[in-house]
């Protein structure tokens, strides 16, 4: 860190616990990229599924793991960067780096940020973890939940923004590549994707393929793309000859009825061609972006394992959301939304409205920032010249 950072960088620090965060604060930096072109960008991430993927993305100038927060640590990073300005995305909360860069007067933003009354900060042991709280600038905060947790402990410094990942996802529509050889699959058929999926969504899946005789077209994005898992989904699926992504010819996509789509990086684009979306994970640890399929119009479902997950919850009371826990549940929502027009018309709209009507969180952060950077040069003589 010490050999790659200039002298006299203005920087700020933006922090992702791993890719969702990063995913997350994605439209922040770009904003700010394009706002604030003469200041540095910092990127950490705790964990290696964010650094990996993204140790070379263009927008940042420098991105580093996160060194452990310990004091001495906490003192050579600040040390090193000297930051204006940092945001933390969503969940993290690393005490020792809060209260320096409390003590040395930086900026520190909370953004995305959800709180649950099970958290140490609402608990009646938790006076000492509250008192951390007061240090952090500002709290942007997706929801209503999160900002009546933080009065009920005499916190107000937030406000509600919503979710910056609205934003990503509208811009990954805006910008979506087309794919034609999705649309040589499709071939006029209705099509069903499922994306991020992991054994028990495909078992369903494959139970569906077994009973329906329709003319739905499924595309299967399965989460883990390796060989062994690859091969295991072509033994499972044999009986509909599926064909891979990367093996296909023009005839195979127009005459099969399933491809699997055995690369990453596809299926944020692949999905405005679908006409239904499958979310996988809701049978497992929980499920994965509905976002990204729902910005596109179209009907959401998902498994039972979505409590965690506020976007679920809104899609299923908007309309626009379904979730099953059988192979016959999803059937039976799938052939209802597939023979009746209105029914699905409303599901698509309202997936469609859901992201659109909450769209904007990144405008309302960066206001904030631009508050406090503007501002910045009035107040650095107040700031401490050594870092404790």
């Amino acid at each position: 860190m010490e050999k790659s950072i200039g002298n006299h960088d203005e920087l700020v620090w933006f922090h992702c616990a791993s890719l969702g965060e990063f995913e997350q604060g994605r439209p922040l930096i770009e904003d700010f990229r394009t706002t604030f072109p003469g200041y540095k960008i910092l990127l950490t991430f705790f964990s290696p599924s964010g650094f990996e993927l993204q140790k070379d993305y263009p927008l940042a100038d420098y991105i580093f793991y996160l060194p452990l927060d310990k004091p001495a640590n906490v003192r050579r990073f600040l040390k090193i960067f000297h930051p204006k300005l940092v945001v933390f995305i969503k969940y993290e909360f690393w005490f020792n780096y809060l209260d320096a860069l409390y003590r040395n007067k930086i900026p520190f933003f909370l953004v995305s940020a959800i709180f649950r009354k099970n958290q140490h900060f609402f608990q009646f042991y938790g006076s000492w973890f509250r008192k951390q709280l007061l240090k952090v600038s500002w709290f942007f905060v997706q929801n209503k939940t999160s900002a009546s947790l933080l009065n009920s402990v005499k916190i107000n410094h937030f406000e509600i923004s919503g979710d910056t990942r609205f934003d990503r996802v509208m811009k990954i529509r805006q910008t979506a590549s087309k794919l034609p050889f999705i649309e040589t699959f499709k071939n006029g058929n209705k099509l069903l994707i499922a994306g991020s999926t992991w054994p028990a969504d495909e078992e369903i899946l494959k139970d569906y393929l077994d009973q329906t005789h329709n003319q739905l077209k499924l595309i299967i994005a399965p989460h883990k793309t390796d060989e062994t898992h690859i091969r295991s989904l072509l033994q499972q699926f044999k009986t509909f000859k599926p064909v891979l992504y990367s093996q296909a010819s023009n005839a195979d996509l127009v005459n099969n009825r399933l491809l699997i789509i055995d690369r990453i990086g596809l299926l944020s684009a692949m999905y405005q061609y679908a006409d239904l979306a499958y979310v996988g994970g809701g049978f497992g640890v929980g499920i994965h972006n509905l976002l990204e399929a729902a910005v596109y119009g179209i009907p959401v479902i998902f498994g039972p394992n979505y409590a965690r997950f506020q976007e679920a919850h809104d899609l299923i009371e908007a309309g626009g959301g379904f979730s099953i826990d059988n192979q016959d549940a999803l059937q039976r929502i799938c052939e209802k939304l597939l023979s009746t027009a209105d029914y699905y018309h409303e599901a698509a709209k309202a997936s469609e409205n859901y992201v659109k009507e909450h769209a904007g969180a990144t405008d309302r952060v960066m206001s904030k920032i631009k508050e406090y950077l503007l501002t910045e040069s009035e107040t650095a003589v107040n700031k401490p010249t050594n870092f404790v």
